[in-house]
């Protein structure tokens, strides 16, 4: 059965001021018990806090994270100079799934330079395989974008073909795609989905006042992008149903509630939101397994 849970990036500020295991204590509070881990440092500190978490909360984890490659002088840990704790961690946490989160900058210098990051990612993938774990990629709405042609996120399928898929519904709506659709056309290929919605607000006051006093200039930052909002589940304009049956139809294991931002909401109420809107479309049961 696939199960729905959170992406604990959200919580990277509550886990560097209280620790990971009482914020995973509030996750477990919060209804949920499945987490993606993203964004929190791997540490063994924090590793060892998890694995404690999985024995004592019954906290799951769906999936770890990993780069392919950071700056030389970066201490982030790389698949390229770490790829061995990446499966000892996943090992650990009792995980078969480690995503990429998103293409190095450096990728999208050039055709050459993309290339050269898919058969990068891809030869990961083939490693993991080895190991028995695999490999996701994690789209934003950069993918959506051209390149003689062909939008990259094509052409990584083409490129990398031992990669899989983590499909974020919000960044596909952002790149002008249908979410529904597209876990359709990633059917086979598809372990994670993003449930992230996708938010049209009004001009805030101020905006509207400068407009009418003859300044367009805020309003024309807030139309090129403060239009858009990441928002709760079911706070948006997605219509989830169709959306998660479509993932689940598609392969999906897991679903991660996710929001970038909230937009001064408690990051603990904005899941509350999420979980309840989940649990009014049916979905309870694969919250709580």
């Amino acid at each position: 059965m696939a199960r729905i849970g959170i992406q604990l990036m959200m919580l990277k500020e509550h886990v560097a001021e209280e620790g990971i295991l009482p914020v995973l204590q509030r996750v477990k509070d919060t209804g949920f018990d499945v987490v993606e881990v993203s964004q929190i440092p791997m540490t063994e500190e924090n590793v060892a806090g998890m694995v404690t978490a999985r024995q004592d909360l019954g906290i799951e984890y769906a999936a770890i994270s990993a780069k392919t490659s950071a700056p030389a002088d970066s201490e982030e840990l790389t698949l390229e100079k770490d790829f061995d704790l990446h499966v000892e961690h996943a090992r650990r946490l009792g995980t078969d799934l480690i995503r990429i989160g998103m293409m190095p900058m450096s990728a999208m210098a050039s055709q050459e330079a993309f290339d050269a990051f898919a058969l990068e990612a891809d030869g990961y993938a083939r490693r993991m395989a080895e190991a028995s774990l695999q490999l996701s990629y994690h789209n934003h709405h950069i993918e959506f974008a051209k390149l003689g042609g062909v939008t990259l996120l094509d052409q990584l399928r083409e490129k990398a073909p031992n990669l899989r898929y983590e499909i974020d519904c919000h960044w596909v709506q952002r790149g002008g795609k249908d979410p529904e659709r597209t876990l359709a056309e990633f059917d086979g290929i598809l372990d994670l989905v993003h449930l992230k919605d996708y938010r049209i607000v009004m001009p805030p006051a101020e905006v509207l006042d400068a407009a009418a006093g003859g300044d367009r200039s805020a309003f024309g930052e807030y139309w090129g992008g403060g239009i858009v909002q990441f928002a709760e589940v079911g706070e948006g304009t997605l219509e989830w149903k169709r959306v998660i049956d479509q993932g689940i139809a598609s392969g999906a294991r897991y679903l991660l509630i996710e929001q970038d931002q909230t937009y001064g909401r408690d990051i603990f109420e904005s899941l509350a939101m999420s979980r309840q809107h989940l649990v009014t479309l049916g979905f309870e049961p694969l919250i709580t397994g």
